[in-house]
C-alpha cells in the first residue's frame, strides 16, 4: 500500500520505496528519506522521495523513524 499523503513523510524516516525501473516487478528498496520530491499534498501512486544514497522512488511503506522530532 503506497503512502499517499505528503504530511506522513519527513526527512529521517526509514522507508521502503519502489524505484522507477522496479515498478513492473514491485521490488522494494529500503533507505532513509533525505528529500520529499512530491510537491502536492497527496499522490495516488505514493509520495516521491530521494533517499540519503541518492535513489529516487515512491514510498510504499514507512519502516521506522530515525531522526529528531
Amino acid at each position: 500500500m503506497a503512502i499517499q499523503k505528503r504530511i506522513d513523510i519527513r526527512a529521517g524516516l526509514t522507508v521502503d520505496i519502489v524505484l522507477k525501473q522496479d515498478q513492473r516487478s514491485g521490488k522494494l528498496t529500503r533507505g532513509i528519506v533525505k528529500d520529499i520530491l512530491t510537491s502536492s499534498p497527496t499522490h495516488p501512486h505514493g509520495i516521491k522521495v530521494r533517499l540519503q544514497d541518492g535513489q529516487v522512488g515512491r514510498v510504499k511503506a514507512i519502516v521506522a523513524y530515525t531522526g529528531e522530532l
